[in-house]
């Protein structure tokens, strides 16, 4: 009965590695494919930025040439609109 409890014994510790080995063989892979996503996050982050800064200097162009384009509009003269007052007689 002695040899069965450790028989048991060395199956359950032989089960118990095997099965730590699988979660940390699971580990790692999750942990690379994680690697391998925050990488691509890093790159469309870097892309993004860029993106930021060409719209960003494209927007102060756009700026700078429409207040020319105000500049050399001319400037219309103001009229002056007098209010027509009309008053019916009541009566």
């Amino acid at each position: 009965m002695r040899k069965n409890m450790v028989a048991g014994l060395i199956l359950a510790v032989a089960l118990s590695l095997l099965l730590a080995a699988c979660e940390d063989t699971k580990a790692r892979q999750d942990n690379e494919q994680l690697k391998t996503q925050i990488a691509a996050l890093q790159k469309e982050n870097t892309d993004l930025k860029n993106n930021i800064e060409g719209l960003t200097k494209e927007n102060a162009s756009l700026k700078e040439e429409n207040e020319s384009l105000k500049a050399k509009q001319p400037k219309k003269k103001t009229t002056k609109h007098h209010r027509r007052s009309s008053r019916r007689s009541a009566g």
